[in-house]
């Protein structure tokens, strides 16, 4: 049967995939044929996504995406063990949600440090001789926020409309290489940031939040259909963009 996506023999790096949109992207993936470096923090629960990929040759790597210099050795271990990477997909994140009132500088740079600056030196890593096949895909996770404002989120938005913008300049420098870049931005999914946010509103701040959305809110497989997509051969031809995944959230 033709798949119009097809990621067999494709090796692809996942950040972010020991839980939420990080799992979901790891989990479809595998399905659709690439083998993975799954990447995170908690060793652990790398392991329990690792568990529930399909097909063989995939691998952990545990580490803190906020340490710059460590992102060129882990890209190298993941070559290493794997072979030259297909692609990436940067999920990893972390969203601060505070009045401009409370925000602090440490705020600003843990926010900055792994939502942006972890995206960067992952793109110049795989970026570098011998660490990728041609042509290969970057997919970096923005957000509707870094599109459209909302109170509280200043810094997180700050962080995603810089991804955004980054990935626009980075995609024009790496065309020569072969080397597609291009964001997605989802607005509230049912899984990771989405469920946590959930927690932190009463029902009916909740239901004000759903209604945002013409289509409802969205699964983890949404944004991961996405991605698998600008990974993909279908989407050879796409670069410097942004993959708006948010129900129609932007559109009103």
């Amino acid at each position: 049967m033709f798949h119009l996506v097809d990621l067999s023999d494709h090796h692809i790096l996942v950040t972010g995939a020991s839980a939420g949109l990080g799992h979901d992207t790891a989990v479809l993936l595998a399905r659709l044929g690439a083998r993975l470096t799954l990447v995170a923090r908690d060793s652990g629960r790398l392991n329990e996504t690792l568990r529930q990929l399909e097909g063989p040759g995939h691998r952990v790597c545990s580490c803190d995406l906020t340490d710059f210099d460590a992102i060129p050795n882990v890209v190298k271990q993941s070559v290493d063990a794997l072979g030259p990477l297909d692609g990436l997909v940067h999920c990893a994140g972390v969203q601060i949600m505070r009045p401009v009132s409370l925000l602090t500088a440490n705020h600003l740079e843990q926010t900055l440090k792994l939502n942006v600056t972890a995206a960067l030196g992952l793109v110049k890593s795989l970026a570098s001789p011998g660490q990728f096949r041609k042509p290969a895909s970057c997919v970096l996770l923005a957000s509707v926020m870094g599109l459209v404002g909302q109170p509280v989120q200043a810094a997180y938005s700050a962080s995603k409309g810089a991804l955004i913008a980054m990935a626009r300049s980075l995609a024009l420098e790496l065309a020569r290489q072969q080397i597609r870049i291009n964001c997605i931005a989802p607005s509230l999914v049912a899984a990771g940031m989405g469920l946590a946010i959930e927690k932190n509103l009463t029902p009916e701040q909740f239901d004000k939040v759903v209604q945002m959305h013409p289509l409802g809110l969205g699964k983890g497989s949404d944004v991961a259909s996405a991605a698998a997509f600008l990974l993909s051969g279908a989407a050879r031809w796409i670069t410097g963009t942004t993959l708006v995944v948010d129900g129609g959230y932007t559109a009103q």
